[in-house]
């Protein structure tokens, strides 16, 4: 086995060790604690770039890794897999846990206790979840992500925050039990719960049983869809999302790309063209569960008031789009998707943390921030030099000086908007005019479409227009009261660390505008991967146990 299969458990151990490391400091050590969770987060952050280069480098045949953590042949053991996927959700996920924690580390991580080791423990989940290739193992990988993350919304306290937490972990709790529902009954059916091998065994199950089967499926896929915040399951997330603190909220942006992460995995896997009677199961209501998911999100944008609440409902609207346009099951659509998946979720990060800065600067009585890295002061003179005109009300005819603090966030504020809305040039309009296109013309542009568009197609096409304006006119009317209302008030403080990780999200997002091409390209080789699952079956069954010195020893002495 080669040294970057061994790589593949990394991201799981990484998180893991640094958790029990900072526990064992206490809490009078946070200043320490904090600077080992960056170094980890950057470093478990490296470690998936490095695994994304080398999935893509492997080539289309052999661009799947799996490590055997317990040294057992799957299925009887648990798998590791990283494939272009997983590599990707990776990444994500790397990049948004560095960007939250260098947020935290302003003034967040000190408002409650241990918050660095259940944000490790966080990110120990989502990475597991995203590499497991067993049902069971992706299970135990849930839960301890939910396990932290209802620590980290609680932090901080507060009314909202135990009121929304405790309905999040009531629907959870609840969606577990369906998880296992339904993952009991598929092996009750298949007899195993190893990704790879449910593949194998589905399209052999005989016809006295397949309804059990699609059953215990539907169960496990209501799991996925309530993480995942499809409507109607979906009435706890804003709620919890708007109540929790600005870096949790930007971590949680992920968290529900997990539920459509393992829908788009499984269904792919388990009911592809290969599944026999039980191919393609689903997808119609894949598809119209999104369609309603993106018309609600759409509706609700437009009657929110807080910018928490609107970032929360377009993390729906994003969720919608993904899961409807995975139950069409084309190549070209899912690959869109995932470009959109990722610029999407940049962006919404970026917004989680900006929506914190910009309601600070609605205090008039803002009190100024206690180390020596507040800045910049507010500038309390905004009278003009002399020799310039003044209107009626002693103001710059030409204008008036704009502290910077306000044109950073007026500025973020505009980038963030156009990105989620979908204006171009930027990555937000790559991807969804890569969805519409991919609707029009599944085999590509310049290639004419078999047949035509569905109605279902149709009504994609229109939602994802209609959302892009009412997203449009909801942070339209929020801009205009946050920033373009004369009111006199100071204007905000703001430390380096809450500002950097805004810059490098948005900075990402304005690289995917002017790079499209190579992230596109990456997709439509992780959508054709997808459509192919006997690649990932082959990979994952076709490892073989690395041998122990003691059947070394017996070989030798068997040869003559």
């Amino acid at each position: 086995m080669s040294f970057m299969n061994q790589l593949i458990v990394a991201p799981i151990l990484l998180p893991l060790l640094t958790a029990a490391l900072m526990l064992l400091l206490g809490e009078k050590r946070r200043p320490l604690k904090a600077r080992l969770n960056l170094l980890s987060s950057l470093l478990g952050l490296a470690i998936s770039i490095t695994l994304l280069v080398w999935v893509q480098a492997q080539g289309q045949a052999s661009s799947i890794g799996v490590y055997l953590p317990g040294n057992w042949q799957a299925p009887f053991g648990i798998a590791l897999v990283v494939d272009r996927l997983s590599a990707l959700m990776l990444v994500l996920t790397g990049i948004i846990g560095v960007s939250a924690l260098i947020f935290a580390m302003a003034r967040w991580d000190g408002a409650g206790a241990s918050f660095h080791a259940l944000f490790q423990i966080q990110l120990m989940g989502l990475y597991g979840a995203f590499l497991t290739a067993d049902l069971f193992n992706l299970f135990v990988f849930f839960e301890v992500l939910l396990a932290a993350s209802y620590g980290l919304l609680l932090h901080g306290s507060g009314r909202a925050r135990v009121k929304a937490g405790l309905h999040y972990i009531a629907i959870n709790l609840f969606a577990s039990s369906l998880f296992l529902i339904g993952a009991a009954m598929l092996y009750g059916v298949t007899g195993t719960l190893n990704m790879a091998d449910l593949a194998l065994k589905i399209p052999l199950v005989p016809e006295a049983d397949r309804g059990l089967l699609h059953a215990g499926a539907a169960i496990l896929a209501i799991a996925f869809l309530a993480k995942a915040g499809i409507w109607p399951l979906n009435f706890w997330l804003v709620p919890a999302y708007s109540a929790a603190s600005a870096p949790v909220a930007a971590l949680f942006a992920i968290m529900t790309k997990v539920g459509i992460y393992t829908v788009l995995r499984l269904w792919t896997l388990l009911f592809s063209g290969q599944a026999g009677a039980s191919a393609f199961f689903g997808g119609e209501w894949l598809v119209y569960g999104g369609l309603a998911t993106l018309g609600c999100a759409a509706v609700s944008i437009l009657a929110a008031q807080r910018l928490e609440r609107m970032a929360s409902w377009s993390i729906l609207a994003s969720a919608g789009t993904l899961i409807a346009a995975i139950g069409f099951g084309q190549a070209a659509l899912t690959a869109g998707a995932l470009f959109y998946l990722v610029s999407s979720t940049l962006a919404l990060c970026a917004l989680f943390l900006l929506a914190e800065l910009i309601e600070r600067s609605r205090s008039a009585n803002e009190q100024p921030l206690e180390d020596d890295e507040c800045q910049p002061s507010p500038l309390e003179s905004l009278h003009p030099p002399k020799g310039i005109n003044l209107d009626d009300e002693q103001k710059a005819v030409i204008g008036q000086v704009i502290p910077w603090t306000m044109a950073f966030l007026g500025l973020s504020f505009i980038a963030c908007a156009l990105l989620i809305i979908g204006m171009p040039p930027l990555s937000g309009f790559i991807g969804k005019i890569s969805l519409i296109v991919a609707l029009f013309n599944p085999q590509g542009l310049g290639v004419a479409a078999e047949q035509p568009l569905s109605i279902q197609g149709w009504a994609l096409v229109a939602l994802l227009v209609l959302s892009g304006m009412a997203t449009m006119i909801a942070l339209t009317r929020v801009g205009i009261q946050r920033f373009w209302t004369p009111q006199e008030r100071p204007s905000p403080a703001l430390r380096r660390y809450e500002c950097i990780p805004i810059v490098l999200l948005l900075g990402l997002c304005i690289v995917l505008s002017v790079r499209a091409e190579p992230l596109l390209r990456y997709t439509q080789d992780t959508a054709a991967s997808l459509q192919d699952p006997e690649q990932y079956v082959n990979a994952v069954l076709g490892t073989r146990p690395i041998p122990g010195p003691t059947s070394q020893t017996a070989s030798a002495k068997v040869q003559p």
